[in-house]
């Protein structure tokens, strides 16, 4: 097989990009501060036509040299909003009739493997600190937590690649259900 050079992918122009409708998730980073995880997520979010990204607390923002790094033009494609406190973008959220789910390990999380998202509804998806966590105020903000089985030694998942697995599974079951 001959992989396809990167003119035989199609890919949109940030103008196709902006105008092509997107699923209906918002993604939260509660106070990341890891750059290159930021421009991941920024990546991922572009991959998978996330709504928007809102970047909150200590987490950086565009235009940084380290975000690019790993986002690739991203931050230029993904709406993106900063907010210096995360429960001010839980509060515009919740007004605007999302559902809130932080990404966390609670005593009532929902597996991801079980989750369902209703296409007819909106989401906001928390994801948190690379050492904390979702903050637990914003986890009390929110309606559910949704928890990635885990099976070895460790009890986390990096943020990008958590990132990566709770927006393809949640694209897929919109896209593809």
């Amino acid at each position: 097989m001959r992989k396809l050079a990167n003119a035989e992918l199609n890919r949109k122009s940030i103008e196709e990009y902006k105008r092509t409708p997107k699923i209906p998730v918002v993604v939260v980073l509660d106070n990341v501060r890891s750059l290159n995880n930021i421009g991941s997520v920024f990546r991922t979010c572009d991959a998978f036509m996330i709504e928007a990204l809102y970047l909150c607390g200590i987490t950086a923002t565009p235009p940084h040299r380290e975000i690019q790094k790993t986002a690739l033009g991203a931050t230029d494609s993904v709406d993106w909003l900063y907010f210096e406190h995360t429960m001010e973008a839980m509060a515009r959220l919740r007004s605007s009739g999302y559902i809130l789910c932080a990404v966390e390990q609670t005593e009532k999380s929902v597996m991801l493997h079980d989750f369902r998202p209703d296409a007819a509804k909106k989401y906001a998806v928390v994801f948190g600190h690379e050492i904390h966590g979702v903050d637990q105020e914003v986890v009390n903000a929110c309606d559910l937590s949704i928890e990635i089985p885990q099976l070895g030694t460790k009890h986390s998942i990096n943020i990008a690649v958590s990132a990566g697995i709770v927006l393809w599974e949640i694209f897929r079951r919109l896209m593809y259900p």
